[in-house]
């Protein structure tokens, strides 16, 4: 059943493709003094940005995502940068560029606007409009496609995926899970199969999760993915559950483990497979070893 885009099958032809890793945590590893968001080194530190995405492509990246996670106007507010938010994800999108030269995919990253429906702290339509901002931007400076990520609602989903297919890009749409007793649930309440029923409904190209608890429970999602829906499945799960040590977050997957779990993903029907928070390229190069190896023996 699956791809239904033209550009997407024509990326599958060879077979499936390994994402990157976590860009923002790899940038600037998570602990208590955050500081600016790393959406905005874009502008201030670009060449560390374009060193991360050329560490990823020489771990065997064929997809790497842009580093604008959260570049929309609501969020960089926050660091009084509203105004900035075309350039910041234009610049995202030329850097990924750079470091990736032919032969690889770059995808627009769109993570959550980080308002509340719920709370009335925006209307869908102040979600639309913000998201067509940013993916106007960064189809602009020239993704391939964009990736919606990260997200728990459904009704915002649908307001960015939406506004990415309004730029005629193929579109990837994930959602994250790792709440309720199986782990199988986004903090919203949403099970994979409604996800799934949502990414067909919002028009979307390709189906997936990202972030979340780690490898353990994206086998099942994946499968479960597969079952509901004939979409192309895009995985990039976290490195495990991140645990506090002094001022430092650190992820308790190592990359042999995180590796050897991941590439089961490819097996379970996922033809994007990826890291996200805590993967670094050490991460990445692992995992493609394994896919080399798995394709060796086909």
């Amino acid at each position: 059943m699956y791809p239904k885009s033209e550009k997407v099958a024509g990326w599958l032809k060879d077979g499936p493709l390994l994402l990157d890793g976590g860009v923002g945590t790899s940038l600037h590893p998570p602990g208590i003094d955050q500081g600016p968001p790393v959406d905005l080194w874009n502008l201030t530190f670009p060449d560390q940005v374009l060193e991360l995405h050329r560490r990823f492509v020489a771990a065997g990246s064929d997809v790497i995502l842009t580093n604008s996670f959260g570049a929309n106007r609501f969020r960089l507010a926050r660091f009084d940068a509203a105004e900035k938010t075309a350039d910041v994800n234009r610049r995202a999108a030329e850097i990924a560029r750079a470091a990736a030269g032919r032969g690889r995919l770059v995808f627009g990253s769109i993570g959550p606007a980080g308002v509340s429906l719920a709370k009335g702290e925006a209307s869908r339509r102040e979600l639309f409009d913000a998201f067509v901002e940013q993916a106007r931007a960064l189809a602009d400076a020239g993704v391939d496609g964009l990736v919606i990520e990260t997200m728990t609602d459904t009704a915002e989903l649908y307001e960015a995926v939406r506004a990415a297919k309004g730029t005629g890009l193929p579109v990837a749409a994930c959602m994250t899970f790792g709440f309720g007793k199986e782990n199988d649930l986004t903090a919203a309440g949403v099970t994979p199969e409604e996800a799934a029923e949502a990414v067909l409904e919002s028009g979307a190209d390709i189906v997936g999760a990202n972030c979340g608890t780690g490898t353990k429970g994206f086998l099942s999602i994946c499968r479960r993915f597969r079952a509901a829906c004939g979409l192309p499945i895009w995985m990039k799960p976290s490195a495990g559950i991140p645990r506090l040590v002094g001022d430092k977050l650190f992820y308790d997957q190592s990359a042999g483990e995180f590796a050897a779990e991941a590439v089961k993903l490819f097996d379970a029907g996922a033809l994007f497979v990826g890291g996200c928070c805590g993967a670094s390229p050490a991460y990445i190069e692992e995992l493609r070893k394994l896919l080399d190896r798995r394709r060796a023996r086909r």
